[in-house]
C-alpha cells in the first residue's frame, strides 16, 4: 500500500464522490479514474466498523492530505476500510422539493466556525437539512451497515445495533444518529443523506468541502 498527499480541496472533492457509507478514498478514485478497465469491488468487500475519531489510534493511511503549510483546515486521514453495504436509493421516492440555495445559505463556513468540535458541525449540518424537509428525513433511516443502523428516533434503537455507536441527537429533530465513526465516514453519511433527500451533486458537494476544510 502506498501513501500519497493530497490538497485540503481535492479532499473534500474525494469526500464528495462517495456513493456509500464506508466506501475507501482507494475505491473512489479506482471507480472515477479506472471505471472502464478494472470493476469496481467496494461492494463485495467484507464490512468493518470504524472506531471513534476522538479516541482511537488511526487506521493505515490510504491517503493524508498535504502539510506544506498551516492551514485552519484539521489534518485528517482518509483510511483504506472495508465498504459497507450501499444504501439503495428508489429514484421515485426522491424528494423533489430540495432547495439548493436554501440549505447552502444555512450551511456556510461562518455557520460551522461557531462550532469547536467536529461532531458538533455534523450535527448542525444534519439538523439544517431536517428543518428544510421535516417529512423527508425520515428516509435517512435506511442508511445502514451490515449490522448497524445510523439513524434512528430514538437513542436506545442505536444502541440496540452496537456496543460502541455513541448516538447522539440531531438537535429538534426528533432523530438520532450514530457518532462513533471518523471524519471521512461523516463526509459519507452527510452524502448520502443529501442524496438522498434530493439535493443536487454540485450542492452534496460543496456542503462536504465546506465541512471537511473547517
Amino acid at each position: 500500500m502506498k501513501t500519497i498527499e493530497i490538497d485540503d480541496d481535492l479532499y473534500a472533492f474525494i469526500a464528495g464522490q462517495t456513493k456509500h457509507i464506508g466506501e475507501s478514498a482507494s475505491q473512489i478514485l479506482r471507480r472515477l479514474l479506472m471505471a472502464d478497465d478494472i470493476e469496481d469491488t467496494s461492494t463485495s468487500a467484507e464490512p468493518v466498523e470504524t472506531v471513534s475519531e476522538e479516541a482511537a489510534v488511526p487506521a493505515p493511511v490510504e491517503a493524508k492530505k498535504a502539510t506544506a503549510k498551516p492551514t485552519r483546515a484539521k489534518r485528517e486521514t482518509v483510511a483504506a476500510e472495508p465498504a459497507s453495504p450501499a444504501t439503495t436509493v428508489d429514484v421515485d421516492a426522491v424528494p423533489a422539493n430540495a432547495d439548493d440555495e436554501a440549505l447552502l445559505k444555512q450551511v456556510n463556513p461562518d455557520a460551522l466556525k461557531q462550532f469547536d468540535k467536529r461532531v458538533d458541525q455534523f450535527l448542525f449540518i444534519l439538523q439544517q437539512a431536517y428543518v428544510l424537509q421535516p417529512a423527508e428525513f425520515a428516509q435517512v433511516e435506511t442508511i445502514k451497515g451490515k449490522n448497524r443502523k445510523y439513524f434512528a428516533t430514538s437513542k436506545e434503537e442505536l444502541l440496540a445495533t452496537g456496543s460502541s455507536t455513541n448516538p447522539k441527537a440531531i438537535p429538534d429533530s426528533g432523530y438520532w444518529v450514530v457518532t462513533n465513526n471518523n471524519t471521512a465516514k461523516k463526509l459519507a453519511m452527510l452524502s448520502q443523506v443529501l442524496q438522498i433527500l434530493g439535493y443536487s451533486d454540485k450542492v452534496v458537494a460543496s456542503v462536504t468541502e465546506t465541512f471537511s476544510a473547517q
